[in-house]
């Protein structure tokens, strides 16, 4: 491997063991308090390889993201459990349904937006978030609730995330917070990480009693969770 110069943001907390993250913004390193820098470096040097390769991974995920841009106007397209929708602009649709979704399995499926033509593209793009946002709290909470008695876990409260790199977390009072952008994936993939997320309602970390446990729900969760890693999610601005 040539040699890369490569930055990093490097903090000291309340950890066991050295740790490696990469995010959109670069490397992150963090290390207990007691790690010698030199012990720091000794452990770059060791995952020199996967670092290079996950940060080439996030800058292909980044141009692919940028190549899906959406554009806010009439007839613009953008995903919903996986299918392609068609934005229309009708400025004739009541204000008490300021959305609506039309179509039906192999049909192309239309979103209503009540906005005339003239609509500047953050009011497009504010109206087709909160019909999807709607659509996610639904659709989240149904499967929270088809999934919970498998795995013997009750879920108390669900809030939605607008993170950019999670798509969700769970606490042991057994509040579920999941992106509303995962709305935009097929249904397989929104299962999984809902069943991740019950899991962790059992086992807080991500062990192998944990990944059993999500397999013993879903057992081909990994083919879902790569897709979920592949498949970009459109570059929302």
């Amino acid at each position: 491997m040539r040699d890369l110069v490569v930055a990093y943001e490097f903090k000291r907390g309340k950890r066991r063991t050295i740790g490696f993250v990469v995010g959109p913004e670069g490397l992150a390193v963090r290390a207990p308090a007691w790690v010698a820098l030199r012990d720091v470096d000794a452990a770059l040097q060791e995952r020199a390889a996967w670092i290079v390769k996950k940060l080439g991974e996030t800058q292909e995920r980044h141009e692919r993201l940028i190549g899906q841009r959406v554009e806010w106007r009439d007839a613009t397209r953008i995903s919903f459990l996986g299918e392609q929708v068609t934005v229309v602009l009708d400025a004739t649709k009541a204000r008490g349904m300021p959305a609506v979704l039309a179509g039906a399995e192999s049909q192309s499926l239309t979103l209503s937006i009540a906005l005339p033509q003239s609509a500047a593209p953050e009011q497009i793009r504010d109206a087709v978030q909160v019909w999807l946002m709607r659509q996610a709290k639904r659709i989240f909470a149904e499967r929270l609730d088809h999934f919970a008695p498998m795995l013997d876990v009750k879920w108390r409260r669900l809030t939605l995330s607008r993170a950019a790199t999670r798509w969700g977390s769970a606490t042991a009072d057994g509040s579920i917070r999941l992106n509303w952008r995962l709305v935009q994936f097929k249904l397989a993939v929104i299962d999984y990480v809902v069943v991740h997320e019950l899991s962790h309602l059992r086992i807080m970390n991500h062990s192998p009693r944990f990944w059993e446990t999500v397999r013993s729900v879903l057992p081909d969760y990994a083919a879902l969770r790569q897709q979920l890693k592949e498949d970009a999610s459109p570059h929302w601005v």
